[in-house]
């Protein structure tokens, strides 16, 4: 049987940056935490979370991305659905919240699935129902205190800005993971 890793051989996306995308590994209103085994591309149990909380919308990474806390892009996707883990659904993004996890930066895309019509007419994140964004930041606050870590969000911003971060995280993979690769095959 032959597999794709879904952080390295999936695609970024259709219309990347506007549309990307993105690889689920934890469907909404899940009390499980999974994530990418980056070894073999298989999704792993994390843990439980600790607290009485779950996921508010389906969660996951975008494909060939790569961030500072050496990780792909993490993307919640707001749908009327849970959406199966290491499903791909075409995102359209419409901002990033921006948050410090245990000191390091965590950005967080915000995006609707574009396939979806109760959403996909959402094109900013000042279009979501203030109570929505209440939702998402009260998640991330809380999910690991009883952990003791600290989580801090410091800043929602829209599309435009979201853009950009998605962009930088495009170069970062390219540099970490591209350029790496070309330089076997030169000296191989």
């Amino acid at each position: 049987m032959n597999t794709q890793h879904p952080w390295h051989e999936v695609s970024t996306g259709p219309k990347v940056p506007y549309v990307v995308n993105a690889v689920i590994e934890i469907h909404k209103g899940s009390k499980a935490k999974y994530e990418i085994d980056k070894e073999s591309g298989l999704l792993k149990l994390d843990r439980v979370l600790f607290s009485s909380v779950m996921y508010p919308a389906n969660y996951g990474f975008i494909p060939q991305t790569y961030c500072d806390d050496k990780d792909p892009l993490d993307i919640l996707v707001l749908c009327s659905v849970d959406v199966f883990p290491m499903s791909i659904i075409e995102a359209k993004v419409i901002g990033v919240m921006h948050m410090i996890d245990n000191g390091e930066q965590d950005d967080k895309i915000i995006a609707v699935a574009n396939n979806d019509m109760s959403v996909n007419y959402i094109n900013d994140l000042s279009e979501l129902p203030p109570h929505t964004i209440k939702e998402i930041e009260c998640f991330f606050k809380d999910y690991k205190v009883l952990e003791g870590k600290n989580v801090t969000v410091e800043r929602w911003m829209g599309v435009s800005y979201a853009h950009r971060v998605i962009e930088d995280s495009q170069v970062l993979y390219d540099v970490n993971f591209n350029s790496a690769q070309n330089k076997v095959k030169v000296a191989g």
